[in-house]
């Protein structure tokens, strides 16, 4: 059975760290906490590694994972570029649970899936995630489930799910949310990409309220509560 790692005792993580530093090296996968949920993980620039995570869930490329960074420069490096709106929202809401679609650098060699020229990025705000990431560089990270259940908000509940397809498990005791990120697509505030407007395509962590607080009028205008419901009742 691959090795559970109790991070909240010293003794344990630093073991812990080390051998999921080398798992993502040898392009396997690892599942470590955040601050929403715990994560499946596998080095972004590794297309073989990406493909396990994928596998590891039961996903296909129509889904790609998102990118976890550990610095706002790190997404400088990932994307074509940073519109000044998505600056704000990243100085109001990193880390934490915001993930933000844009237009991905061309130059990069990498392979996420049919991601049709975007990338998903985050920064989450859990000490344990930034540590790995500051050794290891952007990480693919998908929720730690199989698809179709609940995403796991414990060590044991990813274990149940994922057993041996993760190399490592990093537990930091269960999450305290539960929530996932909320995902934004903030890909037309990049010139030359239509209309600008940002849509939500998840709704999480972060709310609209707090999203319209950065952007006003930006933000695509919130789904009406009434629709569909009959006219009549």
């Amino acid at each position: 059975m691959s090795p559970v790692f109790d991070c909240r005792n010293r003794d344990e993580m630093l073991p812990g760290m080390r051998q999921a530093r080398q798992a993502i090296a040898r392009g396997q996968v690892v599942v470590l906490p955040t601050d929403t949920v715990y994560g499946v993980a596998a080095d972004a620039f590794n297309p073989a590694a990406v493909q396990r995570l994928l596998d590891a869930k039961g996903r296909t490329r129509q889904q790609p994972p998102p990118v976890l960074v550990g610095s706002v420069d790190a997404l400088a490096a990932l994307v074509e570029s940073v519109p000044a709106e998505v600056t704000a929202l990243v100085e109001a809401f990193w880390p934490g649970g915001l993930t933000i679609v844009l237009p991905a650098q061309p130059s990069l060699t990498w392979d996420l899936g049919e991601t049709h020229g975007t990338v998903a990025v985050r920064q989450p705000d859990h000490a344990l995630a930034l540590e790995l990431l500051a050794e290891t560089g952007p990480l693919a990270v998908s929720s730690a489930n199989l698809t179709g259940q609940d995403a796991a908000v414990d060590v044991d509940s990813a274990r149940a799910m994922l057993g041996d397809s993760a190399a490592v498990y990093l537990d930091d005791g269960p999450v305290s949310t539960g929530v996932a990120s909320t995902i934004i697509d903030a890909t037309s505030l990049v010139p030359g990409r239509g209309e600008r407007a940002v849509r939500v395509l998840r709704e999480g962590a972060i709310s609209r309220e707090r999203l319209r607080e950065v952007l006003g009028d930006l933000l695509e205008a919130d789904p009406d509560p009434h629709q569909g419901e009959d006219a009549g009742e």
